[in-house]
């Protein structure tokens, strides 16, 4: 099961967002060339160490029994600040830095390795890694290097010997012939430090100024305002001579608040903003009509009735349809899944087949920084496997073309297109980084409202739901569960086919199943909108974007919302309690 997540900074990983061009110094050194090179970066004693040892270790563990072929060392290097604040008061302010260092061995070869999946057991890693020393000590880090390595070698030398175990007992499927590993070109890359530039004190006071406006509103029962830097300093070598240091920097402002409707059922908002640049955070007069616009449905909502569960045409907006495509389609073209034999597999066999309407294209580009001008979560220059980003064409024209892959080949797809991801301590796989979905059939926001009109008449209902804002979604892609799906609209209205206005409503979760739905989207809009969120999935909590139009679907279920029987508070908050205050006799 994957989880998007766009709110609630406990469940949040603030993963490496790198902004740029990236080089390949390996592909560009001809010697009539070197003469106009700019200087090159100074290699950083961390890289040094990792370096030095990489060889020490390869040459003699490549002679042992069983050998080791393929060695990588990643250290990750972060810097945080991070400010929380809570219905007009100071929670947390706090700043850390942090080396956290994976090592992998990889004995066998690439063919057959010590990953290789047993049974329903996940592919088997070593270790997800181990605190390394800041001091850049070339010594120190070097040891820390070495035993983590003897480590790793134990583990996989053990885990081989229940792969080949499994290989004489088990039934191979024809994915599983496809190799463990794929052999890819080095890359070399040394880029410069990076620091965050991130003064806690002013915003201990905006969080303080932000969540007492919320306070405000005695609709509102909590808020929850966090202000989150992070500078990320990333090394990786490997034994085929990858040999990467680059950073990356990202700061975050998160708006989140909580209220109650008289029936129990939790109502949540939530807005956030990120930047690149530290000049680059919103102003007072964004985050205050932000803040506003909060408080003004929150409260609407509480009041909103209920919708009962429904089937019929549904208008998603733009950041709904991207969460939509990110996890009805986006989660099944993840390469690793199709050579699974408890995936539900649901695209495996359908490369060249028609999944989608003919208008839809969709590729995934993590290259891209910003689209119409704002930010994409996505964006990264190399995968966590040292293997550069790349744009991935997955749809045509409707017609399925490709997967995302990581270093974990398919017997028809042998190498990476740079999308093996992971948040630190888990092992890579192929994630989505910004999926961006495009169409040839576009209508106005005024077209594609008539024609849910028309739909909801054709159909004999009173009404349609367009639904204008989402937190997020999940679905199931494994063999021994249901394919479905689930988005969690926050702002649902009834559009009705006689002209009435809209009434806003609550209490549905959108459902349904991937091949069913994605055939069913009849039109889309003409301007691509952008969610950016965190997906939480088998190798963790990674950044991702998904930039879709609105879409017009002929047919989707809508089930009712899981709520609490809690009732709302019997008093209401003491600033807006007049006996509280003294005023009642």
């Amino acid at each position: 099961m994957m989880k998007l997540k766009q709110r609630s900074s406990s469940f949040i990983v603030v993963a490496a967002i790198l902004a740029g061009a990236y080089v390949s110094l390996a592909a560009t050194h001809p010697a009539d060339k070197l003469a106009s090179t700019p200087a090159p970066a100074p290699v950083p004693a961390v890289l040094t160490a990792m370096q030095d040892e990489l060889g020490r270790s390869m040459e003699a563990m490549s002679k042992a029994d069983p050998a080791v072929y393929f060695i990588s060392y990643t250290v990750a290097d972060r810097q945080e600040a991070y400010v929380s604040g809570s219905n007009g008061a100071l929670m947390t302010s706090t700043d850390n830095r942090a080396r956290w260092l994976e090592v992998q061995t990889r004995v066998g070869g690439y063919q057959l390795d010590n990953t290789h999946r047993v049974g329903d057991r996940p592919p088997s890693w070593t270790s997800p890694g181990t605190s390394a020393a800041i001091d850049d000590d070339i010594s120190i880090l070097r040891r820390e290097i070495w035993r983590e390595t003897d480590r790793q070698d134990r583990a996989a030398s053990e885990a081989l010997i229940k792969v080949k175990t499994s290989q004489q007992v088990q039934v191979q499927t024809a994915e599983g012939a496809a190799p463990d590993f794929s052999s890819e070109a080095p890359h070399t890359f040394i880029g410069p430090r990076v620091e965050i530039n991130a003064d806690r004190k002013p915003w201990e006071e905006r969080v303080r100024r932000y969540t007492a406006a919320f306070s405000k509103s005695p609709a509102v029962l909590n808020s929850i305002v966090t202000y989150t830097a992070l500078g990320m300093n990333q090394y990786q070598v490997n034994s085929e001579g990858t040999k990467l240091a680059f950073g990356q920097v990202h700061y975050r402002l998160e708006l989140y608040v909580q209220s109650k409707a008289p029936d129990g059922m939790d109502i949540n908002r939530y807005a956030n903003f990120d930047w690149l640049d530290p000049k680059g955070a919103p102003d007072e007069k964004t985050v205050s009509a932000t803040i506003d616009q909060l408080i003004k449905e929150t409260v609407a909502l509480d009041r909103a009735p209920l919708v009962d569960p429904f089937a019929g045409p549904a208008l998603l907006t733009g950041r709904a349809a991207a969460v939509f495509f990110h996890e009805v389609f986006g989660h099944r073209s993840e390469g690793f899944r199709q050579k699974d034999i408890n995936e539900g597999q649901t695209f495996t066999s359908k490369i060249g087949q028609q999944i989608l309407p003919e208008f839809i294209s969709i590729k995934d580009d993590p290259t891209e920084a910003s689209f119409n001008g704002q930010m994409l979560l996505g964006n990264y220059a190399f995968d966590d496997e040292g293997v550069p980003a790349t744009n991935v064409p997955l749809v045509d024209n409707g017609v399925l073309k490709t997967f995302l892959m990581s270093r974990s080949p398919l017997v028809t797809i042998p190498s990476s297109n740079g999308h093996g991801r992971r948040q630190l301590g888990y092992v890579p796989v192929a994630r989505q980084g910004n999926l961006i979905v495009s169409s040839s059939k576009t209508m106005t926001d005024a077209q594609l409202r008539a024609k849910l009109i028309e739909l909801v008449k054709e159909q004999g209902k009173q009404f349609g739901l367009l639904i204008d804002d989402i937190a997020g979604g999940f679905t199931f892609t494994g063999r021994g569960q249901p394919q479905a799906f689930q988005v969690t609209p926050l702002v649902v209205y009834k559009v009705f086919a006689d002209g009435r206005p809209d009434e806003l409503v609550r209490g549905v979760d959108i459902v349904g199943t991937p091949l069913v739905s994605l055939t069913n989207i009849v039109a889309t809009g003409n301007k691509q909108e952008i969610f950016n969120g965190y997906c939480g999935a088998e190798s963790g909590s990674v950044p991702v974007a998904a930039v879709a139009p609105a879409i017009l679907i002929s047919e989707m279920e809508f089930a009712k919302k899981e709520t609490s029987t809690d009732k709302p508070p019997i008093l209401p908050p003491p600033a807006h309690d007049p006996e509280a205050k003294g005023e009642r006799q």
